[in-house]
């Protein structure tokens, strides 16, 4: 036995750099934080910030800081919930889970501190608020993956809470407060919110057996697509307020797909009930989000060629 662990160490020593990168990149869920990047810039341009001219937002070293600093703690965030889910995703998430054990526990844990330390350094360049926003952000990453998500409420918010708090950052360094930015996050909210309960669905068996009392644990599969279905009602009224401001411009075919797309969600969530399904279910959601990331730049976009030309 000793000499098959010893074997084991071994292996997992030898392998090539490239596969250790591509691991962490796995653990860090690399695609994730492109996209976090593109919709802070997106959010920053037609969002938080649209009377600037384009050059000034884009080359702001502020916001590039502020960018910066979501990447090192974002990413730090995903290892510090990699190694608390260690266990469970071993049972959801076989395949995935053996990619990201090529890098060793005691590695993740240095490069967690490293991207901390350099996230609330980067941060300091712009505010000694900024460093501490991000240092009271750190630990409630930490403290949403250690204690937070093994209960049914606290774990479903402080999910969907923590995901949106990187675009407060934004939101406060512009100090833009009008009523279609407070609409727009209560829709990212809501949709949110939905996307955990199908994650709790989708991954029942491992937190029923690691002891993570998510909704779905709880109270059952029923219960939680009710809920689900009662969110998912919520999610139309911001829906609504959106499509009446006109400074959505072309947005709007984004709101009417995810329409659409959420009554398609419901009829495969009510008539069918297994792990592929919850699946599909969750792909169906990631793009909704993904696409209304990129929708953000059909906002005013018959003044886009005028910002560029502001100087």
């Amino acid at each position: 036995m000793d000499l098959l662990e010893i074997s084991k160490k071994n292996t997992k020593k030898n392998k090539p750099l490239y596969i250790k990168i591509l691991s962490l990149f796995s653990v860090v869920r690399g695609y994730n934080i492109l996209l976090i990047i593109i919709a802070q810039y997106l959010a920053a341009v037609f969002i938080f910030s649209p009377e600037l001219p384009l050059k000034k937002v884009l080359f702001d070293p502020n916001l590039y800081f502020i960018v910066l600093a979501t990447i090192c703690v974002v990413a730090s965030g995903y290892i510090i919930n990699n190694f608390y889910d260690a266990e469970k995703d071993s049972i959801n998430k076989p395949i995935k889970s053996k990619i990201d054990s090529i890098v060793d526990q005691k590695t993740k844990l240095k490069i967690y501190f490293f991207l901390n330390f350099i996230g609330v350094l980067v941060a300091f360049l712009v505010s000694w608020r900024a460093a501490l926003f991000f240092s009271i952000y750190i630990f409630l990453i930490w403290l949403y993956s250690h204690k937070l998500k093994r209960y049914p409420l606290s774990g479903l918010f402080s999910a969907a809470v923590l995901a949106i708090l990187p675009f407060f950052a934004i939101f406060v360094y512009y100090k833009n407060f009008s009523e279609i930015i407070f609409t727009h996050a209560a829709f990212l909210f809501f949709m949110l919110l939905i996307r955990e309960l199908i994650k709790d669905l989708l991954n029942l068996k491992g937190d029923f057996a690691q002891n993570y009392q998510t909704i779905a644990v709880k109270y059952g599969e029923h219960f939680t697509k009710i809920l689900i279905t009662f969110i998912v009602v919520l999610t139309l009224n911001p829906i609504y307020f959106l499509l009446q401001y006109p400074e959505i411009g072309g947005m709007k075919y984004y709101f009417y797909v995810v329409f659409l797309g959420l009554l398609i969600f419901l009829g495969l969530l009510w008539f069918n009930n297994t792990k592929r399904n919850y699946g599909i279910l969750h792909l169906i959601l990631k793009m909704l989000i993904v696409a209304g990331v990129f929708s953000l730049a059909l906002i005013d976009y018959s003044v886009i060629i005028d910002r560029i030309l502001l100087k």
